[in-house]
């Protein structure tokens, strides 16, 4: 066999190779996602800031001590997904008590728009709070007037974590929330996210007696 001829035909199967690689990478099956069931079907919550939320962008960082949602579970069979997570619409989370670690500047705090909350059971317990596109809007007001607006080119993401109890908790462990920045002297305006850190203690608003569960 000629050299060209030899040349060709490695080329032809390297191509082959990688033509199948290629086919069986794509073709992996990602994880199913399990089954969730949130309880009691149809009750009332009440999700309410335990301890502080905070919210840092660039060098700033606002703090809020007061902080409270509300919802309410799906009606059966709403509240069952056989191969993923069960979602609800919550209310506009509102923050007060804010404070800004900027000396002399005043954060105020508002949310709007349709905002919820999906649970996906597993080892873990997952969830996500979706911010609609600028349903909060952090403004600043003294030494320094600044605009921070999340979710500025569409809903958002947060992740979080849900533990059962009494009553339940959902965490935001450093979350990462796109915002954009406007204002003069003193703020952010360079930052493209923000940090959220919070813990909500959520509870059976229909009957106190129970509490609100996410199992498989």
């Amino acid at each position: 066999m000629s050299r060209t001829r030899t040349a060709l035909a490695l080329g032809m199967a390297a191509a082959a190779a990688l033509t199948v690689a290629s086919a069986t990478a794509t073709a992996a099956p990602l994880p199913a996602a399990g089954s969730t069931t949130v309880t009691p079907a149809g009750h009332s919550f009440k999700a309410s800031l335990s301890g502080k939320a905070t919210l840092k962008a660039g060098s700033v960082t606002v703090t809020c001590t007061v902080s409270v949602s509300t919802g309410a579970v799906p009606a059966a069979p709403g509240n069952q997904n056989p191969a993923g997570p069960v979602s609800s619409p919550i209310s506009p989370p509102t923050y007060s008590s804010c404070t800004s670690s900027m000396p002399g500047v005043t954060p105020t705090v508002t949310t709007s728009g349709a905002w919820s909350v999906s649970m996906q059971n597993g080892s873990l317990v997952t969830a996500t709070m979706t911010v609609p596109t600028g349903g909060l809007v952090v403004h600043t007001t003294g030494l320094a007037s600044c605009t921070v607006t999340a979710a500025p080119g569409g809903p958002a993401s947060v992740p979080a974590t849900w533990a059962n109890g009494a009553p339940s908790s959902l965490s935001f462990v450093n979350a990462s929330v796109p915002v954009t920045v406007t204002g003069g002297f003193g703020c952010p305006t360079s930052a493209t996210s923000s940090t959220f850190n919070a813990v909500y203690l959520v509870s059976d608003t229909t009957d106190p007696a129970q509490q609100i569960t996410v199992t498989p």
